[in-house]
């Protein structure tokens, strides 16, 4: 990529070379590195272990702060984002990462879509794309930096507000999973509107999900250059798609984006950062070893969810790819002598499946979990991921 193209990008206060060296040179140097040893693929001496959705709704400092501020308010207030991202590493210190709170919707926002978030429905978009007359609604041209440019605040704040104690996470939702919210109106158990246009409008389907994929790419750039440590793209309605689907749909855009943010970082003299792809559901053996192969995605570390056996993953594709998950999320309501007889069992797995492995659950914590359990099950963690 050129730097005429870099240039033409809608992050320029951020795609400088002066301006993110000056940015880093602030931060306070890393003092736990486990995270990004293990996204390098080194079989660390423990694994590094973070969760999904950590700060949220489970914490009581969480919802003291949104007693009075709505949810979109916390995500586009840089000090209340940072605040809260820092939160359940203030409260535990056995966590290995930070992760920005946010949420993936906010780049449909940025496109233009109203994005609700309704206390008994969770995110609603009350004008869906219904049809591809309904693209002319959105954003031709977006500037990530005008529209976005509270997260890449909230990340430098971050980073200075953890004081390296550990790294920090950025992220966004993949192509797909957006389009399907975007189409839906919201969450969905049958995916109608989404999926039909697969099969009625695939090309304009295609058009939609690289327009979302450039959105998405100069986000995690600026997420970067504001000083997120490594990244991680959520592919949460993965599992809704045939495997045929997936390669020919929510493939494309995904790979657009780790090549695009990785040519851009390139072409700015930045060392890069490891990007994850969590792809919820993508179980198929003939998905998991196309998604696999980070010379062909570009995608370091693979997150699994809970349904899958990482001994079987690894027979599936190699030790190219570092894995990351994928305890059940609900091992957390099972107990002290639960969550440790099943800590130990399922990190027995990880050991023997071997290569890089980075433990979290296999999907986001859930809101009814108390937050001494949560300790407990981190500890279990540090206890019985132990190389031996």
């Amino acid at each position: 990529m050129t730097s005429t193209e870099i240039q033409s990008h809608s992050i320029p206060k951020l795609a400088n070379v002066e301006h993110w060296r000056e940015v880093e040179k602030s931060f306070p140097p890393l003092k736990n590195d486990l995270l990004l040893r293990a996204a390098k693929g080194e079989e660390t001496e423990r694994a590094p272990v973070w969760v999904m959705r950590q700060a949220g709704r489970y914490l009581p400092e969480f919802l003291e702060v949104r007693k009075s501020h709505s949810f979109f308010e916390c995500c586009q207030t840089p000090s209340i984002a940072s605040a809260l991202t820092l939160q359940p590493i203030d409260r535990y210190s056995l966590l290995d990462a930070s992760i920005i709170f946010c949420d993936i919707l906010v780049v449909p926002q940025a496109m233009g879509m109203t994005v609700l978030m309704e206390p008994s429905k969770g995110p609603v978009l009350p004008q869906p794309l219904l049809s591809p007359s309904d693209l002319d609604r959105l954003n031709k041209n977006v500037d990530v930096q005008k529209e976005l440019g509270y997260l890449f605040e909230a990340i430098t704040l971050t980073r200075k507000g953890l004081n390296g104690r550990v790294p920090l996470i950025g992220f966004c939702g993949a192509p797909w999973t957006l389009m399907a919210y975007m189409c839906e109106g919201g969450g969905s158990k049958t995916f109608e509107r989404s999926k039909s246009w697969l099969y009625k409008y695939p090309e304009e389907a295609k058009q939609l999900l690289r327009r979302i994929a450039d959105v998405c790419a100069e986000l995690l750039v600026g997420q970067v250059l504001a000083g997120a440590q490594m990244l991680q793209v959520f592919d949460s309605w993965a599992g809704e798609l045939t495997p045929y689907q997936y390669k020919e749909f929510a493939l494309p855009p995904l790979i657009h984006i780790s090549h695009k943010v990785k040519s851009i970082l390139k072409s700015l003299d930045h060392p890069g950062v490891a990007i994850t792809l969590f792809a919820k559901g993508a179980n198929a053996p003939s998905t998991l070893r196309l998604i696999s192969d980070p010379n062909v995605t570009g995608y370091d570390t693979l997150g699994l969810d809970w349904t899958v056996d990482p001994i079987e993953v690894r027979e599936y594709v190699g030790k190219k790819v570092n894995l990351q998950g994928n305890f059940d999320p609900t091992v957390l309501y099972g107990g002290k002598e639960g969550i440790e007889k099943e800590i130990q069992r399922a990190s027995t797995n990880w050991k023997k499946a071997g290569g890089g492995w980075i433990a979290n659950l296999g999907h986001g914590i859930t809101p009814n979990v108390k937050p001494e359990d949560m300790g407990w099950f981190l500890e279990c963690v540090h206890k019985y991921s132990k190389r031996d």
